[in-house]
């Protein structure tokens, strides 16, 4: 099961695409929904999931989503809703990341919604980050048992947003980019290092193994990756005048398909493989 926002959904995608075509027609189904979206092969007994969650604890923006960032709420002390489907699956591959980078404080809940006004601080992200991953980390120390389920955390996606960071100063954020930052180490100011020492700290203590799926450093070469103009608002590719606005609508955070998140899961498979080969703790 895939867990956490519309880029692990990406990446759950992928992974669905790179195994479905061993499968054969009848042997296969995919059923679709708004929170939890499952890929079953019927051969197998297996199914590929995943699970809408994208700040992994509970949110009032969790379904339906509020567009305006500056409404949203996270219940930073829990992840009971959520964590009720994630019970009995064998592999568990958690992210989230980009809906915390919103530029604002993020207003963060203790206890019930109905205390709304009360119960909520606007705390730097950082810090409301880590309160809530301390929150996933105590649930998955508490009910994952690691002899029957693997848990992974994808490091966070790469967003292209300012071509500035790559010296193409009239450039229009991804806009008709087509060929990868060739410079080594490039770091853009789409990723954040303090959120990602937030999640190797976090993940570093815990006592169920946690393996990250570091694809920060090798997807922040991909600018020509993303989706851009070729994208989807509302459910609806872009119009023609849409697409001739870039400025408002290149979609410079998600990527194509195929395309890089077909490497994340060639680095997940890899882990797989390596730990289904090596003696359970």
């Amino acid at each position: 099961m895939f867990v956490g926002d519309s880029l692990q959904r990406g990446q759950w995608q992928s992974f669905v695409c790179l195994v479905q075509a061993a499968i054969s027609a009848g042997q296969k189904s995919m059923k679709r929904g708004k929170a939890h979206s499952i890929f079953k092969a019927k051969e197998y007994n297996a199914t590929i999931e995943f699970y809408w969650a994208p700040f992994l604890v509970e949110s009032n923006t969790d379904v339906p989503i509020i567009t305006d960032s500056d409404k949203r709420i996270v219940k930073v002390d829990t992840v009971a809703k959520h964590a009720e489907q994630w019970l009995g699956a064998d592999i568990l591959v958690f992210n989230t990341y980009v809906w915390w980078m919103t530029g604002r404080r993020i207003k963060s809940l203790w206890g019930s919604f109905a205390n709304r006004e009360d119960g909520y601080q606007e705390l730097e992200a950082t810090v409301s980050y880590s309160l809530a991953l301390k929150t996933w980390a105590n649930w998955v120390d508490s009910n994952v048992n690691p002899n029957i389920t693997k848990v992974f955390f994808t490091t966070m996606s790469p967003t292209h947003q300012r071509s500035a960071d790559w010296e193409n100063s009239g450039g229009i954020k991804c806009f008709n980019e087509t060929k990868p930052i060739t410079r080594k180490r490039y770091w853009g100011s789409g990723s954040d290092k303090r959120m990602m020492a937030v999640v190797a700290g976090i993940v570093g203590k815990m006592k169920v193994p946690v393996t990250l799926i570091n694809i920060t450093q090798l997807s922040e070469y991909r600018i020509d990756a993303h989706t851009s103009i070729y994208t989807e608002l509302g459910g609806k590719l872009l119009s023609e005048k849409e697409k001739s606005d870039p400025v408002h609508y290149a979609d410079c955070i998600h990527w194509c398909l195929p395309g890089v998140p077909d490497t994340w899961n060639r680095i997940l498979n890899a882990h797989l493989l390596q730990q289904w080969h090596s003696p359970l703790p």
